[in-house]
């Protein structure tokens, strides 16, 4: 090949290789260069923060459930009708106001406070009550038997205990149970629809001389206290007997009768009146309040969460010890 051939074909080969080069070089530049990839740590940093944020919020829904299923529902509003023990008045009365502040769609009808006995007469002779609270066992049991409680839902509420009252101005500073037996004091307890009298008679039945006598002639503590008679013995003619205990209170405080049998409770509860001496507890059969709920309440559940509440609340349970009951 001549000198000038070789110079063309050299020459030639130079423009293609130029021409190559431009073309790939465009080819290139027409893509996007790649962007670099993020350290490790920052994609470890921001697949913690999307974590924690979805189970914050995941938390924040929960707790939300939470809350509205724990809110209490809207409330219909309901009235109760109880039948209550004479004695637990005062106290009953300072219970059901607390009551209505934490459930103000609950009211209560007016609280029949009467002798044990007569609530029993009283729901025998077609009286509606939701609940029914004596202050005796054999109160109880009677309305149990006569079908006006629900015996599934009985349960002991207090205990008391029996002291001897005399009026604040009586010159009486210790009058014990066995100085009954002298016949030297006139004496005020309760009548046969009293429970307290019972428990009075039970312990009157138990002195030496016997100051009360069962119908069957029985004394002592587990006579019934209801059947019997003064007569023959050291109170023959010296008793007056109450359909209450207020009354029973009120003789003594007004000086009809030097003393009085009433429950530890009825003190604070009355006023008037000071203790004279306790009544030893084994003279007596035990002072229990039951409470039920019965038959014809038209408000079984409302009423059985307001005995429920009234029993385990520590604000209704304060009140209850300040008026001298025990929790049973």
């Amino acid at each position: 090949m001549g000198k000038k051939a070789r110079v063309l074909l050299i020459a030639a080969c130079a423009c293609a290789a130029m021409a190559a080069f431009v073309l790939f070089g465009c080819s290139s530049g027409s893509e996007p260069a790649p962007e670099p990839a993020q350290p490790a740590a920052e994609q470890t940093t921001e697949s913690s923060e999307a974590q924690a944020e979805q189970e914050s919020t995941e938390a924040e829904t929960s707790e939300a459930a939470e809350d509205s299923s724990s809110a209490p529902a809207t409330e219909d509003p309901v009235e109760l009708q109880l039948f209550a023990a004479n004695s637990l008045s005062e106290a009953m009365n300072a219970v059901q106001e607390l009551y209505t502040q934490d459930h103000p769609w609950v009211t209560f009808a007016d609280t029949q406070y009467e002798g044990s006995g007569t609530l029993n007469e009283l729901l025998g002779a077609g009286s509606y009550a939701d609940a029914l609270i004596t202050a005796s066992k054999s109160t109880m049991d009677t309305a149990v038997e006569e079908g006006y409680v629900d015996e599934t839902t009985r349960f002991d509420m207090f205990k008391n205990d029996l002291v001897i009252v005399g009026g604040e101005a009586s010159d009486l500073t210790d009058v014990a149970l066995e100085d009954l037996a002298t016949g030297e004091y006139t004496l005020a307890v309760g009548d046969a629809n009293v429970p307290a009298g019972a428990y009075a008679k039970q312990a009157l039945s138990t002195t030496d001389p016997a100051c009360w006598i069962a119908a069957d002639g029985a004394t002592g503590s587990e006579t019934d206290g209801k059947e019997g008679t003064f007569d023959g013995t050291p109170l023959e003619g010296k008793v007056t007997e109450g359909s209450s205990v207020g009354n029973v209170c009120s003789y003594a405080n007004s000086g009809d009768v030097d003393c009085a049998i009433v429950y530890s409770s009825d003190v604070y509860r009355y006023g008037g009146v000071k203790v004279l001496s306790a009544v030893p507890a084994d003279t007596h059969k035990p002072i229990v309040y039951p409470a039920a709920v019965c038959t014809v309440s038209e408000n079984a559940e409302a009423v059985e969460e307001f005995l429920d509440w009234a029993y385990t609340d520590k604000a209704a349970q304060q009140v209850w010890q300040e008026y001298g009951f025990e929790l049973a």
